[in-house]
């Protein structure tokens, strides 16, 4: 198990930018995938994005490419989750989460085994 506090949420007006980023505490972190989800009122928690152990195989949801970046500084034990051209659509409270070492990043929730507590973005239109 890690722990995972994430950070960077607020309000943004469209076409504006943010930089979520979360900081894992706990062993064999640059060895596990992370995810990036969100979750609107009244929405099933979606998939955003994820992130292989060495940064080299990120996956994001169609809705994002092209506007949200992942990355993650291993020496940090942080992954990062830049996010440009923001949406109204994209309100939503976004949770980064971990899987187990040496695992291969899922879309799915239910194959991450760590969350953070959740932060608040919301894009004004």
């Amino acid at each position: 198990q890690v722990q995972l506090v994430e950070s960077g949420g607020g309000l943004v007006q469209a076409e504006g930018s943010l930089r979520l980023s979360c900081v894992a505490s706990g062993r064999l972190f640059s060895w596990r995938p992370m995810g990036w989800f969100r979750q609107a009122p009244g929405k099933e928690r979606e998939f955003v994005g994820s992130i292989d152990g060495s940064g080299g195989q990120i996956k994001y949801v169609e809705s994002v490419k092209d506007r949200f970046t992942i990355s993650r500084d291993n020496a940090k034990n942080t992954v990062y989750l830049q996010m440009n051209s923001l949406k109204p659509e994209d309100t939503a409270v976004y949770y980064c989460a971990a899987g187990s070492p040496f695992s291969q990043p899922q879309i799915s929730a239910d194959a991450y085994t760590s969350w953070g507590q959740g932060t608040q973005v919301t894009v004004s239109s």
